[in-house]
């Protein structure tokens, strides 16, 4: 009886001693912790190789007592590796949950509207924050332009087919809502003039008006001459020119070239967002067939050429004093002096340019409404296949 009695007393004191430093333990696992404000810390390896870096950067000053309690609440296999970011006097259960949970800091990849697939493709090479190669670009006008937000190591791969699926997804809702006016008759020519809209235009209230120019254009069979289609003619995927478009680029076929070809482009001119695309899909009714830019960033409208000289006029004065905010690259080089005569018109020469205006109206730029006419006077016979390059005669 005198063993029994001294076995049950030392499994008391035992239960009692064990039991203490369990509930001391647990309080202290509870305790703030020395962390004197939010710090970012990547983490990698077992638990002891974790809670060792942890005490290194300052977060825990107790690295055994961080072990036994990944042991005592049984999650010793459960802490993930990664880039966490740890709240300032953040306990031992803190920092716990937040590597058991996998919460890793997410960092935002922004990819900003109207850039082509090959410029996306390349600002993701560029960050150092992903990973992996990409070995084909995506098709123009298949990605969404969005802010993405990753963790660290993100394979660069994974995040061009989220941008697919958004886009895909986006469209498919757009097109559901679309106005029965809104003149596109697919939803890949509805991605071909959000492009182009998207390319004319940074303001967000300006693109429905946009998208009502060239809706109204279509209809009435006038050329669209958007600026950046012959840009997209001339370079493809890079982008830009990084220069005024020269005169002599107005007419030079390309199946991109909305002055020489009628209707839409073969195929999408950079990748639209959102509210590029809402904005074909629902365009604003008007009547106006020309914009010219106003010099804040914005356009002016106008319904007839008359209204449009005007805006021109005022656009060439603020041109004139300095006052414009954006510089003309990427768009069409005015000529030295419009008032004299030596200023040619565009593809004058020895090869003989441009388009029949027929039913095209004045062959004025509805983008930018250049005071000059690129294309008077002159022919341009696209059935010619000695003038015309091979992949528009494919058209």
């Amino acid at each position: 009886m005198s063993r029994l009695s001294g076995a049950l007393t030392f499994l008391l004191v035992a239960a009692v001693v064990v039991g203490g430093a369990f509930y001391i333990g647990r309080l202290e696992y509870q305790l703030p912790g020395p962390l004197q404000e939010d710090k970012i810390i990547t983490v990698r390896g077992g638990s002891q190789t974790v809670a060792q870096t942890l005490e290194r950067e300052g977060v825990i000053s107790n690295p055994l007592m961080f072990v036994i309690g990944l042991h005592l609440y049984g999650v010793k296999d459960d802490i993930k590796a990664g880039e966490y970011l740890f709240r300032q006097r953040s306990s031992l259960k803190d920092v716990m949950d937040v590597m058991v949970t996998g919460k890793s800091v997410l960092h935002p990849i922004t990819v900003p509207e109207g850039l082509t697939s090959e410029q996306i493709v390349a600002r993701l090479m560029e960050n150092d924050l992903l990973t992996g190669e990409i070995k084909t670009i995506p098709p123009e006008g298949s990605l969404l332009p969005e802010t993405y937000r990753v963790p660290r190591g993100t394979p660069r791969r994974q995040i061009l087919d989220k941008m697919m699926a958004d886009q895909q997804r986006i469209l498919q809702e757009v097109w559901q809502a679309r106005a029965p006016s809104a003149l596109i008759a697919s939803p890949e020519q509805l991605v071909v003039l959000a492009s182009i809209v998207e390319k004319e235009t940074g303001q967000a209230d300006e693109r429905p008006r946009v998208a009502g120019v060239f809706v109204n254009r279509l209809q009435k069979k006038m050329r669209l001459q958007s600026d950046p289609t012959i840009v997209y003619g001339l370079v493809g995927g890079k982008g830009t020119l990084g220069r005024p478009i020269q005169r002599s680029e107005i007419t030079q076929a390309t199946p991109y070239n909305t002055y020489v070809i009628d209707g839409l482009p073969p195929g999408p001119i950079a990748n639209p967002g959102r509210a590029a695309l809402e904005a074909v899909a629902k365009p604003l009714a008007t009547k106006d067939l020309y914009f010219v830019a106003d010099g804040t960033g914005g356009h002016a409208f106008a319904e007839t050429l008359d209204q449009h000289n005007r805006n021109v006029a005022r656009w060439r004065q603020i041109e004139a004093s300095g006052r414009a905010s954006t510089p003309a690259v990427d768009h069409i080089e005015p000529p030295k002096d419009e008032t004299r005569g030596d200023a040619a018109p565009a593809g004058s020469g020895d090869v003989q340019r441009t388009v029949a205006q027929g039913n095209n109206g004045p062959g004025f730029d509805a983008s930018e409404g250049k005071a000059f006419d690129p294309l008077r006077n002159t022919t341009y016979d696209l059935n010619s296949p000695k003038t015309v390059p091979p992949a528009l005669l494919k058209r």
